[in-house]
């Protein structure tokens, strides 16, 4: 069974990805959420002695960490974790600094306007 993180501030788009996920995955899949990059964070400390498969995460989403992007905090705290060297993680957001932010930090990246016409990407996390 696959275990995953969603972390995003909207609640359409949170419930958007977990929608798809279990769509995709059914049964074999388990799904935390979060709404923030300090809950996500929260969420990953938690599971620290069983780490997720994969986390998707937004970027934009509360200003406490200018002028990082939240969702840029979260990954740099994650990656700092060497229990989640294995976790892939993907940064999937409106922002037009998605790519090089993504490149940044060695991460996999999906802009929401692409994810919202194609739900077939879930299939490559």
């Amino acid at each position: 069974m696959k275990h995953c993180l969603v972390v995003d501030d909207s609640p359409s788009w949170n419930k958007f990805h977990y929608d798809n996920l279990k769509a995709l995955y059914g049964e074999e899949i388990e799904i935390d959420r979060a709404y923030s990059a300090r809950e996500g964070y929260e969420w990953v400390y938690n599971y620290i002695d069983n780490p997720y498969d994969f986390i998707i995460t937004d970027l934009s989403m509360e200003y406490d960490f200018s002028p990082k992007f939240a969702g840029e905090w979260l990954v740099e705290q994650i990656q700092l974790l060497k229990q989640y060297y294995k976790t892939k993680i993907i940064i999937i957001s409106g922002s037009m600094q998605i790519k090089s932010i993504a490149e940044g930090l060695g991460t996999d990246f999906v802009p929401k306007a692409v994810i919202a016409n194609d739900k077939t990407v879930y299939q490559n996390f």
